[in-house]
């Protein structure tokens, strides 16, 4: 029986951290995505625990309080630790948290850091030897104070296997879908997204946000379209020049801007993409992998095989068989 200020066990728990001073978007993202009623979509529901030092009202920076009915002992029964960003990279987070997470993770806690939480992770010492990810803003901040943490300045959110890391504000939704796929498929996370109104998976890092967005021009209209076009058509041999043809754009025009839009290559863009499809058509359907690995343009089962097997750490069918069984 579990004791006051502590959450029921179960390998389905979040905790996600609050503090005074914390900013209730980023609380609510962990919150919208994993207190989402999954049981409609046939997964299990996640305990979501809002945990702080002690339990009680805590201010928040924009002038509410909110009940937090948990202690941070509750991290020992959690599956998924989350810290949101922190108040000020300037302010070392209170050892008690700082403990709380080192012990979290040493049991095999998952440990996720959103926008500003990289730091606290970061001062927790979780991320040495690491690749992380924080707000751009913040990077040469987090760079210097950190040198032991190899810092991706571009990426939106950085998987780092039991540590995951995300860059500023709206990127914290974009890790958190991409914790639930992990969890329950590509399927059950689109579902989701969809019923939050924003995409299952944005194009690229946040380079393309870094001092200022890509121009509103015809050219960026004609790119959009292209690319989603792409996405349509993925089991065609698309390639570099064929989208620049595509959108009526030089080869060099049209690198420069999609290396601006989605801060990524052709390649691995259309590889991302092709994986994503091979995900849901996976979990979804009851296709052969041989005709999988057509539909979404990889040619060949070998092909769809070796990039998938690299990417997830798991055979197709091998995640075919995993999804079928969790269902």
């Amino acid at each position: 029986m579990s004791k006051p200020g502590q959450a029921p066990k179960t390998a389905n728990t979040v905790a996600v951290i609050a503090f005074e001073g914390i900013s209730p978007f980023h609380l609510s993202v962990p919150c919208m995505v994993f207190g989402d009623d999954l049981a409609r979509l046939g997964v299990p529901r996640y305990r979501l625990r809002i945990c702080g030092e002690k339990p009680g009202l805590i201010p928040t920076m924009s002038g509410f309080d909110i009940h937090v009915k948990y202690d941070l002992s509750a991290l020992a029964e959690a599956h998924t630790v989350i810290v949101p960003a922190w108040r000020d990279p300037d302010e070392r987070p209170p050892e008690v948290l700082l403990k709380a997470l080192r012990k979290a993770h040493a049991r095999g806690a998952r440990i996720v850091g959103l926008c500003l939480g990289a730091f606290v992770l970061a001062e927790a010492g979780l991320l040495d030897g690491r690749t992380a990810s924080t707000h751009w803003v913040w990077a040469d901040d987090f760079a210097r104070q950190y040198p032991r943490v190899k810092l991706d300045r571009k990426a939106l959110y950085i998987d780092d296997g039991p540590i995951v890391t995300s860059a500023g504000t709206a990127a914290a939704i974009d890790c958190c879908l991409h914790l639930l796929r992990r969890d329950h498929g590509a399927e059950v996370a689109n579902r989701i997204a969809r019923r939050m109104v924003v995409a299952p998976h944005r194009h690229g890092g946040q380079a393309q946000y870094i001092e200022q967005p890509l121009p509103e021009t015809g050219g960026s209209d004609q790119l959009t379209i292209t690319l989603d076009w792409a996405i349509e058509h993925l089991e065609q041999p698309l390639s570099l020049d064929m989208l620049a043809t595509k959108a009526a754009m030089s080869r060099r025009n049209f690198t420069r801007r999609f290396k601006l839009k989605t801060g990524t290559t052709v390649s691995q863009w259309l590889l991302n993409h092709r994986l994503a499809s091979a995900q849901r058509l996976l979990e979804t359907s009851d296709k052969a992998i041989d005709r999988i690995a057509e539909i979404v343009g990889f040619g060949s089962t070998v092909s769809l095989r070796q990039h998938f097997t690299s990417a997830f750490s798991v055979s197709p069918a091998a995640y075919r068989k995993q999804f079928r069984r969790a269902r």
